[in-house]
């Protein structure tokens, strides 16, 4: 395999100096002095995203005072134009790709720029120039071309995280590893308001509820240095969960009534919470917000290699059952019920049908597998949507699909599970893996716990571990090979990060062996 090139010191200092107004940016060969009129326009970074075999995504938003409570961070209204510049070396000594787009008042200045013309499964580097400023430098990638497996890829994934409940550690911790790709699953950004005591504090007391709240929160976050290094070291693909919106939301569902809110003013906090999170993610077009919904389940190939399924399991799901919570409940397993919707479980199927990658990988967000005690059940994870988990993995193995793989997030805890095609059999066949990431943040710095709860009734449970981290993925077309990372604290900047567990996925051979 061959990596990445580790983005060097001098990268990383770019952002630095274009701070200062100290270096130039040539633009289609011409140079073009960076003297800085105003403040520095790039305090929420740089991020790249959705690669495909000769595009990616760029994306920044400028935002010189990021916590301004209009929630447009200190821009004016007026359209500024940014350049935009790719290229083959971290001096941009060889361009490749550049131009100029114009960043808007009316979507907070964000800038989502379709970098295209790259040659497939290549390495390149990205910045971009804007009132007088160079912004940091990022690294990106190209997905293989169709019809080609390419290098051996690195892919790393996480969620959760929850800027109060700990410092983001785990986000440099997974940059220093220099994927290739990055998978968030989502609660990217938490919507409470501050709660006294916590290592840091969110911005606002109250929980946010307007599209200026929302802005100013993902501003909040993208601030933190160790995010901004996380998304500068490669491409991401994301998918939301609940708290970017509002916590165990089903489709126009709130869990509750708290803030009271009428049924305009959630359809208004839902449309703008969505917003929101097209401004800030390195999405393409085709995924920006439309009306009170957006457009994310989708697909992205990685040449022969890998198909990745991103799921979305909270704009199209029915309520949760019985209520929600814990518990029995017989609801749980009526056919009418869906998690991801009727419209986008065939989707996924017509998807696992076409067979287009060695690996097919679905991203997705609450626990797959069953997991279940004499107290019952989640309602809000899969196991409240039994027939809908079944219709889905009955579906993958009438398409012979040879190496699903579900990756998830949300639990704040390290997983991985075989799935089973019955789970009233302890004895029944394996046909299918699934990886669930702990927490950057969320549920703090954890016990450190690693006896799997409730494997006595759920005997494919086979890892747990109640640290925050991220799991590394090193994928072949022989093999998928699981590296659980994890750090002791998050409520004290800088721990180290370490293996404490990998497992290695087999192709044509379902579920976990030890690595």
């Amino acid at each position: 395999m061959r990596p990445m090139k580790p983005i060097s010191r001098r990268t990383l200092v770019l952002g630095g100096l274009a701070a200062a107004g100290a270096t130039a940016l040539p633009v289609r060969s011409t140079v073009i002095a960076a003297t800085a009129a105003v403040p520095y326009p790039f305090q929420l970074g740089i991020a790249s995203g959705e690669p495909d075999p000769s595009s990616v995504v760029l994306w920044t938003r400028l935002a010189p005072s990021p916590l301004n409570a209009d929630g447009h961070g200190g821009m004016a209204n007026a359209d500024v134009t940014v350049d935009w510049q790719v290229s083959t070396d971290d001096r941009f000594t060889t361009l490749v790709a550049s131009g100029s787009v114009t960043a808007t008042y009316a979507t907070a200045h964000s800038v989502h720029v379709i970098a295209g013309g790259l040659n497939a499964d290549s390495d390149y580097y990205y910045r971009f120039r804007a009132q007088g400023h160079l912004s940091g430098v990022g690294r990106t990638r190209t997905a293989p071309a169709l019809g080609t497996s390419g290098r051996d890829l690195v892919m790393a994934f996480t969620s959760c995280s929850h800027y109060e409940e700990g410092y983001f550690t785990v986000y440099r911790r997974l940059a220093e590893d220099n994927p290739g790709l990055v998978l968030h699953l989502g609660d990217y950004i938490y919507e409470y308001g501050a709660t006294s005591g916590r290592p840091r504090l969110h911005a606002g007391t109250t929980e946010i509820v307007t599209l200026a709240d929302y802005r100013r929160r993902y501003a909040q976050y993208k601030t933190d240095p160790d995010l901004q290094a996380a998304h500068a070291v490669a491409p991401w693909i994301v998918v939301p969960d609940d708290h970017e919106v509002e916590n165990n939301y089903a489709n126009m569902v709130r869990a509750d009534s708290t803030p009271a809110l009428t049924a305009a003013q959630w359809t208004a906090r839902r449309t703008e919470a969505y917003q929101a999170y097209y401004e800030n993610m390195p999405l393409r077009p085709a995924q920006a917000n439309n009306g009170n919904g957006i457009p994310l389940f989708r697909r992205l190939r990685w040449g022969n290699l890998a198909t990745f399924h991103l799921l979305d399991t909270r704009q199209y799901r029915n309520d949760q059952a019985c209520g929600d919570g814990w518990k029995i409940c017989s609801d749980a397993d009526l056919a009418s019920r869906s998690l991801p919707g009727n419209a986008q479980e065939s989707w996924l199927l017509d998807g696992l049908a076409q067979h287009t990658g060695t690996w097919d990988i679905i991203g997705q967000q609450v626990f797959f597998a069953r997991r279940f005690n004499s107290t019952g059940a989640s309602m809000d994870s899969w196991d409240g949507y039994r027939a809908s988990r079944a219709r889905i993995q009955q579906g993958w193995v009438d398409r012979g699909v040879r190496n699903p793989v579900v990756l998830t997030g949300d639990v704040h805890r390290a997983w991985a599970s075989n799935l089973v095609a019955d789970y009233n059999n302890a004895g029944s066949a394996v046909i299918g893996s699934e990886l669930v990431t702990s927490s950057v943040t969320s549920s703090g710095d954890g016990d450190g716990a690693t006896a799997i709860p409730d494997v006595g009734t759920n005997p494919w449970l086979k890892f747990y571990n109640n640290r925050r981290g991220y799991v590394r993925t090193a994928i072949s077309p022989t093999q998928l090979h699981a590296d659980f990372r994890a750090v002791a604290k998050v409520s004290e900047h800088g721990a180290a990060a370490s293996t404490v567990k990998s497992f290695v996925i087999e192709e044509g051979r379902p579920g976990l062996q030890p690595a």
